[in-house]
């Protein structure tokens, strides 16, 4: 790799898994600032010449989600406006990926919004992982390159050895990716089947699709914020007779009152990526952090040297 013609910045948002990234590539992370004025402004500022260079800007946006979004565009502005030849956002976790359909009268489909404002800001690419929905790809007119956490997780997984092990699908619409983990671990697939009636983050757990009785039970999903709905599945699929429940998630939102509510759960270990690093609370000592500096780091190395990054997806 050409050390005069790459630069990784880290906004607020990621400064450590920036860092780590970095280090994984054998470069230093690029110097900027960030000034936050009393009322509220954001200012940014590049503090090196990135004329001709091609740019990676790593920023998760959540904790606080607005600030670290107008944070994102402000960076990408000022390094194209500085004359970089490219910039490629390294957005982990993507906050509004939630809003992603017109599912009720008069609202907005934020995810697209924000897909806007990113190509209008002047970002070249975006690589992301396990965004809430695939189709947000669409949403933009840039190439996006939507990882998977798999690969990550599932060498977490494996190195806990655990037999009789099922993987667990907390709802219907995870099924498909609950399915590759179920093939790379060689174990069943059970279905949890709930149901969400309104927007306060909680959800009813219906029923158990298939057998977990004197099982190790594996929930795996994209997110957890207020980790109801984990804890209840957690709940139930030992009421079901699972000899124990850990669990996977690609993104720990974890918001206030989520530590409490995994200390008291069933589960025995909670993996999760470091694709976010602002919570606002201490996490469980029952969370074990699993990095993804490396394998964001080689697609990078591979984006630069315009190699295939499907080989990223070998192991899904």
């Amino acid at each position: 790799m050409d050390p005069n013609g790459i630069l990784v910045f880290g906004g607020s948002g990621s400064p450590k898994l920036a860092s780590k990234i970095a280090e994984y590539l054998g470069l230093p992370v690029g110097r900027s600032e960030v000034l936050r004025f009393s009322e509220g402004n954001l200012f940014v500022r590049i503090l090196e010449n990135v004329r001709g260079r091609r740019c990676y800007l790593v920023q998760s946006t959540a904790f606080p989600a607005n600030d670290n979004f107008m944070e994102l565009l402000f960076w990408i502005d000022a390094l194209k406006r500085a004359s970089a030849e490219s910039v490629t956002v390294i957005m982990p976790y993507f906050s509004y990926a939630k809003g992603d359909k017109k599912d009720e009268p008069r609202v907005s489909i934020r995810a697209r919004v924000c897909a806007d404002a990113i190509e209008v800001a002047g970002a070249d690419r975006v690589v992301t992982i396990d965004l809430h929905a695939p189709q947000i790809q669409g949403f933009f007119r840039i190439p996006v390159d939507d990882l998977y956490a798999l690969p990550v997780l599932g060498k977490a997984i494996k190195s806990k050895k655990l037999q009789d092990l099922v993987v667990v699908s907390p709802d219907t619409g995870f099924v498909k990716q609950a399915r590759r983990y179920a093939t790379l671990l060689q174990c069943n697939l059970v279905i949890g089947d709930k149901e969400r009636s309104g927007h306060d983050e909680s959800a009813e757990i219906l029923q158990i699709i298939g057998d977990v009785k004197d099982k190790n039970a594996l929930i795996v999903d994209d997110f957890a914020i207020s980790a109801g709905t984990l804890v209840e599945i957690a709940n139930t699929l030992m009421q079901k007779g699972a000899k124990s429940v850990y669990a996977a998630i690609t993104h720990g939102v974890f918001a206030p009152g989520t530590k409490e509510r995994i200390d008291d759960s069933p589960i025995t270990k909670l993996m999760v990526t470091d694709s976010i690093e602002t919570q606002p609370t201490p996490m469980s000592n029952k969370v074990e952090i699993v990095s993804v500096a490396a394998y964001l780091g080689e697609a990078i190395r591979r984006i630069h040297n315009r190699e295939s990054i499907s080989v990223l997806f070998s192991n899904t």
